[in-house]
């Protein structure tokens, strides 16, 4: 490489390709693209049906890679350089208001188009996120003395329909259309070459008594599978003459000789050979494109569910954050929020990105990110994370991390790789399938010109070496593994769902004998997902019942999970619950109520400290070993003294140790996976039986240790239930998700247990 080479800047670009059905599709897009001038690297994922790019702007612009993409068949949706928003402004009162804010707005670098509208008080802007943020646009309406609301895209996904949906209502309606023909039309074809044709049939549709109807009436019937099936002639006779041929070609070769030898059938009608009547192959062409679409529109179905994994994911981030400004809140689009911004979240709101708590205490639900199903308490300094809820305190943070670089947005990209990522036989069949279709048509002319040269009584028959030549790519049309491979899946997966099994594909059903490891997520999977009080402790003169009342009335309305499961014992015990005088709550360390005339302290070993609550060695030894046993003590002290401890985890499902026994006699090692500590991971492994324990592993570690045990030589089968889970789900060999789990996990897993 020269110096010049070295120093060129390159850019990345990730782009939508729509028109890919498999994965000869991709390889010739790949190779469209990462042979142009200019390109260091073009990467397709088929899952998401995106292209990522690098390429040197200076040499090869977007808009010539699009050009060559449609010049492979497909299409490259360009990003949109403008965006338009619409926000509700507050504060006008007449055209000159209107007015003002136009020529404020539109004054602004960057912005390309603004019109107010004074009726329905909302301004309209078409902008260029690169020249300008939409936070300033809003700050010029604010120093022009109005408000401005939260924005109202036009490119909101709840409204408008996906590409996923789009190629599902396509494939649809195209099989659809051609089962409308190939109905009537493989009835007539099979009737008609019967001994009961005088029965089925009409009279003029006899096939020896008129026989150019009979044709005509096919010919006609043919033409909406052919209409419906154009796609398949369009992109496989352009793979052809691109010397790249995959399995639309294949189709497009296999119906067009049948077609044409139909033809040639029935201008031979017409010219009085009546004989050619049982030569016509019409249903033949008609039947391999429905089958084909219908396969095309259950492939489509299951692309789309792939892809409401990554939506569903993408949807977990708020849409909007508060930003202040010189003291101002204001509330801006997500993707409009900058590293370095300082965002209030309130209490029960979601973190919009990533960052550092500056001030204010809380404890935030990290669930669907590390899988602990306790609320981690965060202080000034302590980092948090997009998506996350903020439980019970309201915090200002210095955001660290926006857009992709969110933990977020990493776990989207994981998924993403997992699924667009093949698996080695997967692979072996890509590389099978560039050579199937140039060999199927080499062997299908070869054993023409056999017959014509050399077929005995045959040789120097053109009519019947075209029947050979029709039949070879027939048989080779993928017509057969269309309807056998379905009919295996169909068999071996309506099995597995009477006994609440559900396979997604034959892929996973034929992938599952060959697991030796599986990998267990601890909470919701191995554990009932929730916390529970697990025991009570009470000093002298206190009863459990008396503690539990007093605990559980002053938790009465409580969100926060530990909380919870201190009512929800009382109710089970059915103690009656008093009406808190006061409540305060401590984020971080605990709560601070009066009941009945009595204060009651219920935390942790800092809030005792705090108010100089005595705890004796006993009560500590007690919480010293809850804690090793993977429990959470919280202290309760009322009126000033320690009164007891209760115990809050979240529980070993009861048919945890016997299924983990299970798997061991069928001989397999099992291994549980999860964000929790060491000393809770242990504690958990070791009631139900498990082999070895992975603690302390983020979400975006957890497909690296999957990873980790492949290159062991392990087949790994990962069962989880939680968002935290997918990209381990969809990188495992087999990906299990429990049915009461989320649907992000279910989309991503290749089995769901009911």
């Amino acid at each position: 490489m020269t110096q010049s080479q070295s120093s060129i800047k390159r850019s990345h670009a990730q782009v939508e390709i729509r028109g890919m059905t498999c994965a000869a599709c991709v390889r010739r897009v790949e190779k469209a693209v990462g042979q142009a001038e200019g390109v260091s690297r073009a990467s397709v994922n088929l899952a998401t049906e995106k292209l990522t790019v690098d390429y040197d702007p200076q040499a090869i612009t977007l808009d010539q890679l699009s050009r060559l993409v449609d010049a492979a068949g497909y299409e490259l949706v360009l990003p949109e350089e403008e965006k338009s928003v619409t926000m509700p402004i507050r504060g006008m009162t007449c055209a000159a208001c209107s007015a003002r804010i136009e020529k404020k707005v539109g004054s602004m670098d960057g912005v390309a188009k603004v019109a107010v509208n004074l009726a329905t008080e909302k301004m309209t802007v078409r902008y260029h996120p690169d020249k300008i943020r939409l936070s300033e646009i809003k700050q010029a309406v604010i120093r022009a003395g109005y408000t401005p609301l939260e924005s109202e895209r036009e490119d909101q996904d709840t409204v408008e329909e996906t590409p996923a949906q789009k190629s599902v209502r396509s494939w649809l309606n195209r099989f659809i259309l051609a089962l409308a023909g190939t109905v009537p039309l493989f009835y007539l074809a099979m009737v008609g070459m019967t001994a009961w044709h005088d029965r089925l049939l009409p009279s003029f549709l006899h096939p020896m008594q008129h026989p150019l109807t009979y044709a005509l009436i096919q010919m006609i019937l043919v033409l909406p599978a052919l209409w419906a099936g154009r796609r398949f002639y369009t992109v496989g006779f352009r793979a052809m003459i691109s010397l790249s041929p995959n399995m639309d070609s294949l189709i497009a070769i296999g119906t067009s000789a049948a077609m044409l030898y139909s033809l040639y059938a029935t201008a031979q009608i017409i010219l009085g050979r009546a004989d050619y009547v049982m030569s016509l192959y019409y249903e033949t062409a008609a039947v391999i494109i429905t089958l084909i679409l219908l396969g095309k529109y259950l492939e489509a179905v299951s692309k789309g569910k792939t892809s409401d994994a990554i939506r569903r994911l993408m949807r977990l981030a708020p849409k909007v954050a508060t930003v202040l400004h010189d003291g101002t809140a204001i509330e801006l689009p997500i993707d409009e929020v900058e590293p370095g911004d300082l965002i209030l979240v309130r209490p029960g709101e979601k973190i919009p990105v990533d960052g550092v708590v500056e001030e204010g205490m809380t404890s935030i639900d990290e669930a669907m990110l590390t899988g602990e199903s306790l609320p981690v308490d965060k202080n000034p300094g302590d980092q948090v994370y997009a998506a996350t809820i903020n439980k019970n305190g309201m915090i200002r943070f210095r955001a660290s991390r926006v857009g992709e670089d969110t933990a977020l947005a990493r776990i989207i990209h994981l998924v993403e790789d997992a699924q667009g990522s093949k698996a080695p036989i997967a692979a072996l069949g890509d590389v099978i399938s560039g050579y199937f279709v140039p060999i199927v048509f080499v062997i299908a002319l070869s054993a023409t010109l056999l017959w014509y040269f050399a077929g005995g009584q045959h040789a120097g028959d053109l009519v019947f070496a075209l029947k050979i030549f029709v039949s070879v790519l027939l048989i080779a049309c993928p017509c057969a593994l269309g309807l056998a491979t379905p009919t295996a899946i169909m068999v071996g997966t309506g099995r597995g769902a009477q006994f609440g099994i559900l396979f997604k594909g034959g892929e996973a059903l034929e992938n599952t004998h060959r697991i030796d490891t599986v990998v267990l997520d601890k909470t919701g999977t191995l554990t009932e997902g929730q916390p529970e009080l697990t025991r009570l402790i009470a000093a002298a003169p206190w009863t459990d019942d008396e503690l539990l009342r007093l605990a559980a009335s002053a938790e009465k309305g409580s969100e926060h999970p530990l909380g919870e499961a201190i009512v929800r014992a009382a109710t089970a015990r059915a103690l009656e619950l008093a009406q808190p005088e006061r409540f305060e709550a401590r984020p971080g360390h605990g709560i601070d109520a009066d009941i009945n005339g009595r204060h009651l302290l219920l935390g942790n070993e800092r809030l005792m400290a705090q108010q100089g609550i005595d705890i004796s060695r006993d009560l500590l030894a007690e919480a010293r070993q809850l804690a090793d046993d993977g429990q959470t003590p919280m202290f309760i002290a009322v009126d000033g003294q320690a009164a007891g401890i209760a115990a809050v985890a979240d529980p070993l499902r009861s048919s945890s140790p016997a299924a983990i026994a299970r798997l061991h006699a069928m001989g397999l090692t099992t291994v549980m996976m999860t964000g929790d500590n060491q000393r809770t991971a242990r504690s958990i492994a070791s009631q139900a039986g498990i082999d070895r324990v992975l603690s302390d592993v983020l979400p975006q570690d957890k497909v690296a240790e999957i990873n980790r045990l492949q290159a062991e030589g392990r087949r790994v089968a990962m069962v989880g239930d939680g968002i935290n889970d997918a990209p381990a789900l969809a990188g495992a060999d087999i990906g299990i998700a429990i049915g009461s789990g989320t649907d992000v996990a279910m989309e991503s897993a290749d089995v769901v247990l009911m």
